[in-house]
């Protein structure tokens, strides 16, 4: 079962502020669950929006049924489940909701996945029927707006069918709520051309008989704070597409390269056979593959921050994964492959087959892992990394070590994956979610690259989705995180 972690950068007093009586000592933050509502079990508390003015929470409910529910959270500290709206007739399932300005976007897959989806756009004020359906690309598996209100843009994953016998293209798509909700929908085919130094830069094109713009899959978007551009993860590319918002249209790849997990600040722990907790370097490299963006502001510059949760592409017609005990390692770049090899070690380490083949002979000269079990800060100009912060793990470990899921060592670890962005009081919160620790890791971020562990918050089964709320839209004015868990079907209330 998933145990989805939430990365959520949250700018506010909270987690460190200053005592008041003038000493100027930092007093840490202290987040307290202070309400749950059980929404039905698993399945049933996926992705959750606000919206300040009806005071409604809105949350994704795909356990049995295709719905958004309802819940009054007039007082955060007792939920109540007033509703539901029934999506069924919109699509095959609901993958994301997001409100802004009295208006609900719920991103729909089509009835069949590999078929174009849809944005269907309520008035928070009057859910009983939708003002537009919009057509867009398929599997729109994340839908957001600009923080202007003027855009709604989705990104559109374009799985293929598990016989990978239909592979759509991927696409971002653009609504322009200003101009009567035109949408434009941009795709990848004028990167092709582009394909081969992408790839050297650690971009991955590799699914069967695909081009470029069916291998791209967008999973999450983000929205700089002039609702310019928006950063769009590719995950299973292990890259970020920039998207400028006036023209609609894709301006720039952003390959993320890998982590060598041979360096020396870089450790990790491999095996979930080796008796606990081991946390230390190996020869192999690890591909960044980002679930969960946000857009992040320093001063006027911008920046985009990464859970690099890690994905593999594991279909009937088509799987890349294997256990590195059986492959092959080349003699020459691994005298100790038996070693290696050894349950205890690397040997049940997931890995892909598709790479580390330097010269064809079948063998593996490098190895590849899956997750950069992190999370990235980078600059949007050019997709530079600036601190990729390595330590999750041993925060989380550091903190509990019951949180920490050793039988996970060996695929992805804590598993990162969530990120939100807020403000209060001047200070900027890193909340960072752990799928697979059943946890929340808060930091507090300072300038471009400091970052400060405060607390890790113990959530439901599988966290899958994290909303900051501001103490000005709290309706009892105190700065909110609500966390959806996927696993047990339980919406969490936290505050200070």
């Amino acid at each position: 079962m998933k145990k989805l972690l939430v990365l959520a950068v949250v700018i506010s007093t909270m987690a460190s502020c200053f005592d008041r009586g003038g000493r100027g000592v930092p007093t840490r933050i202290n987040f307290a669950e202070v309400s749950q509502i059980d929404i039905g079990g698993e399945a049933a508390a996926e992705i959750s929006t606000f919206d300040p003015s009806t005071n409604q929470l809105f949350v994704v409910n795909n356990s049995g049924s295709t719905k958004v529910d309802i819940v009054d959270f007039s007082d955060p500290s007792s939920l109540l489940l007033i509703g539901s709206i029934d999506m069924s007739i919109y699509g095959g399932g609901v993958n994301s909701v997001a409100s802004k300005n009295g208006l609900l976007a719920v991103a729909m897959e089509a009835f069949t996945k590999t078929d174009n989806g849809s944005v269907v756009i309520f008035e928070t004020s009057n859910l009983s029927n939708p003002i537009q359906i919009i057509p867009v690309g398929a599997l729109p598996d994340m839908v957001t707006f600009s923080p202007n209100g003027r855009y709604i843009v989705t990104a559109n994953e374009g799985e293929p069918n598990d016989d990978y016998t239909v592979d759509p293209e991927g696409s971002i798509s653009i609504i322009d709520v200003d101009m009567g909700y035109s949408v434009q929908t941009a795709g990848f085919s004028a990167f092709e051309g582009q394909k081969a130094s992408l790839m050297a830069k650690g971009y991955r094109v590799f699914g069967p008989n695909a081009t470029l713009a069916q291998d791209t899959e967008p999973e999450y978007v983000a929205i700089d704070s002039k609702s310019q551009f928006a950063y769009v993860t590719l995950q299973e590319n292990n890259g970020v597409a920039k998207v400028d918002l006036n023209s609609k249209t894709i301006v720039d790849i952003f390959p993320l390269g890998v982590k060598d997990h041979s360096r020396r600040g870089n450790e990790v722990d491999l095996s979930d056979r080796d008796g606990g907790i081991n946390l230390q370097n190996w020869p192999m490299s690890a591909y960044y593959h980002p679930d969960a963006i946000v857009s992040y502001t320093v001063g006027n510059a911008e920046f985009f921050i990464t859970a690099n949760e890690g994905d593999a592409r594991d279909y009937d017609g088509f799987s890349e994964e294997e256990r590195l005990k059986d492959v092959t390692l080349d003699p020459t770049a691994f005298p100790n492959a038996a070693f290696l090899q050894e349950d205890e070690n690397m040997g049940r380490y997931t890995i892909t087959t598709i790479a580390g083949d330097k010269d064809g002979d079948g063998d593996l000269d490098e190895i590849f892992g899956f997750g950069g079990r992190s999370f990235t800060i980078w600059n949007t100009s050019r997709g530079v990394r600036l601190n990729d912060y390595n330590k999750l793990e041993k925060d989380v470990i550091a903190t509990n070590p019951a949180f920490y899921d050793d039988g996970r060592s060996d695929n992805k670890g804590v598993e990162p994956e969530s990120v939100e962005i807020g403000v209060d009081r001047g200070r900027t919160y890193l909340f960072v979610g752990l799928e697979r620790a059943d946890a929340v890791a808060v930091y507090e971020l300072r300038g471009i690259g400091g970052v400060n562990l405060v607390q890790i918050l113990e959530t439901g089964d599988a966290p899958e989705g994290v909303l900051f709320i501001s103490a000005g839209d709290s309706p009892n004015g105190k700065a909110t995180l609500v966390v959806s868990s996927e696993g047990d079907g339980v919406v969490r209330v936290y505050q200070n």
